[in-house]
């Protein structure tokens, strides 16, 4: 009787954590990151990994992420965003930098790796992550407890189904695409103030929409004409 109590008893625990895992609550923020293949929305746990979402976050609104691009991309299993020290096209100012340079403690959690969920790069060193994150393409639960999730995608299903149909090749243990998957720019904005879709909250959002893409125009400016 005592060891049936006790399996029952381990059976609800385990019950619990998974239902939590699947009930992260979000937050209000998301972002939007708008790639060459279309646009993919995400939002994020704070309560799950609140450094890790403020620091995401802070490149976020800093402009970071802005002409970086996914450099792995493994059907079913992850599309992976590089390090914006070194993954973009556009050089970084010197805030975004410093920002870009930091690295944050692991915040492992019970949250599942299961697709549509955003979980931090690192290396060997549980506390090495720094900008570069996954967006998983299928359930990876070899992964849980081993990286940090700090979020999930809200929109953008049909482009990682297209990203997942490029031709790629094998270099070492990643799958990379054959061509550079840009991320075009970047925007975000916060769920609360969407309830109220008055003119000052839609030039609040395309003002950032603008500020965020003009790299891109100045790029191809440069590029394109004498």
């Amino acid at each position: 009787m005592a060891t049936s109590s006790l399996m029952l008893c381990t059976c609800l625990l385990s019950a619990l954590i998974f239902t939590y895992a699947e009930d992260a609550k979000m937050g209000t923020a998301r972002v939007v990151f708008q790639t060459t293949y279309g646009d993919i929305e995400f939002g994020f746990f704070p309560d799950v990994a609140p450094k890790t979402v403020e620091h995401i976050y802070k490149l976020v609104r800093l402009g970071c992420y802005n002409s970086n691009h996914f450099f792995r991309v493994d059907k079913g299993f992850v599309a992976q965003v590089a390090d914006v020290v070194g993954g973009r096209e556009a050089p970084l100012n010197a805030e975004q930098q410093k920002e870009g340079e930091k690295t944050i403690v692991g915040e492992f959690s019970d949250v599942k790796h299961v697709r549509g969920i955003l979980s931090m790069g690192r290396y060997s060193d549980p506390d090495s992550a720094a900008s570069s994150f996954s967006i998983l393409l299928g359930d990876a639960p070899h992964l849980d407890g081993q990286y940090a999730v700090f979020g999930k995608v809200t929109k953008g299903g049909d482009t990682l189904k297209k990203l997942e149909e490029l031709p790629t090749r094998r270099e070492g243990i990643f799958v990379m695409p054959l061509e550079r998957i840009r991320i075009l720019s970047t925007y975000y904005y916060d769920t609360n103030e969407g309830l109220d879709l008055t003119c000052e909250h839609e030039k609040s959002i395309l003002k950032r929409k603008l500020v965020e893409s003009s790299y891109e125009i100045e790029r191809q400016r440069r590029k394109c004409l004498p």
